[in-house]
């Protein structure tokens, strides 16, 4: 289990910085603000959360595996009320949520959405291959 972790984190982690240089790089070609829009805080937090999400599937794979695909569920979900918490009251402030904030969050949350999928879907083939 340990370096299943090890491996994810590191896929997590590559990607999303990449993304973010590319990010900010995007932000930088249109003259706009780069570190606006609590636009770190976005890909870190995403980044923890498929972690942890990751790391709470693997530990609990032989206890509740008829129940997986609810604790995944129940990832995203989480992910979504801290968006609510963290996020939305900042981005609220004027009563508009503009695109580079919408692109702030949704970028490294989209990102880690797709990674993890994918891992846990190959993870998940992987475990109903064997006998």
């Amino acid at each position: 289990m340990p370096r299943s972790i090890i491996k994810f984190s590191m896929l997590i982690i590559g990607v999303l910085s990449f993304m973010f240089i590319i990010h900010i790089a995007t932000l930088n070609v249109l003259d706009l603000l780069l570190f606006a829009d609590r636009i770190i805080e976005a890909y870190l937090i995403n980044g923890v959360l498929a972690i942890a999400i990751f790391f709470v599937m693997l530990a609990l794979k032989n206890r509740y595996q008829s129940q997986l695909g609810f604790i995944f569920m129940f990832g995203s979900a989480l992910k979504f009320l801290v968006f609510f918490i963290v996020f939305y009251p900042f981005y609220k402030q004027d009563d508009v949520i503009s695109r580079t904030e919408f692109f702030a969050f949704f970028l490294p949350y989209a990102t880690c959405l797709i990674i993890e999928t994918a891992s846990l879907s190959k993870w998940l083939n992987k475990q109903g291959s064997n006998p």
